[in-house]
């Protein structure tokens, strides 16, 4: 498959580690130079901002995703490509599943799980193939991969769930399973 459009799910905080708001900022270079689009949740803050704010200064495409109902503790980006302004989060995370190819979860809260156990959910039951790439930058996700192994091993879901996602440390494996750059042989 071909990979146009790229998700991206995040914190939208900015009082997190400076390491990951700057790995969003990499990545968003990465997805502008490459000509790829950014789909996410269109906020302004933490990484989301890092993220959005590098493909803008590189002159790429991003399309954001924000429900009226988040106004009340963040603001949505003021110079997109397209923003879509929804009424639930359920629309938001629809569209952003409609529009991407991939799904990449960075370093995020409970809004970042919640859209990657429900994209990972959607996978499971055969609503869709698409590729889902957790980026654990700097061990952050440590902790979940354990938690997922464990309802793994205990047999609350089948092992073949391994295979609903790939667990990146790298930025290059990320570019690589991405289909952002490609790993030129040497």
């Amino acid at each position: 498959m071909k990979i146009e459009s790229v998700c991206v799910f995040c914190g939208a905080q900015n009082a997190v580690p400076q390491a990951h708001l700057d790995v969003g900022t990499r990545l968003g270079k990465e997805i502008a130079k490459a000509n790829k689009k950014l789909v996410y949740g269109g906020g302004d803050c933490g990484i989301m901002g890092a993220v959005a704010n590098a493909v803008l200064d590189a002159n790429g495409w991003v399309t954001g995703v924000f429900p009226r109902s988040l106004r009340r503790i963040e603001k949505e980006h003021q110079s997109l490509s397209e923003i879509h302004m929804v009424d639930t989060m359920h629309q938001r995370k629809q569209i952003m599943f409609d529009k991407s190819d991939v799904f990449v979860v960075l370093p995020g809260g409970f809004g970042t799980m919640d859209e990657m156990f429900e994209i990972l959910t959607w996978k499971q039951v055969k609503l869709h193939d698409k590729p889902v790439v957790i980026f654990n930058h700097l061990g952050y996700w440590d902790h979940l991969i354990v938690l997922m192994e464990n309802i793994i091993s205990t047999g609350f879901a089948r092992p073949e769930t391994r295979e609903l996602y790939t667990v990146v440390n790298t930025m290059e494996e990320l570019l690589e399973v991405c289909q952002i750059r490609e790993v030129v042989e040497a």
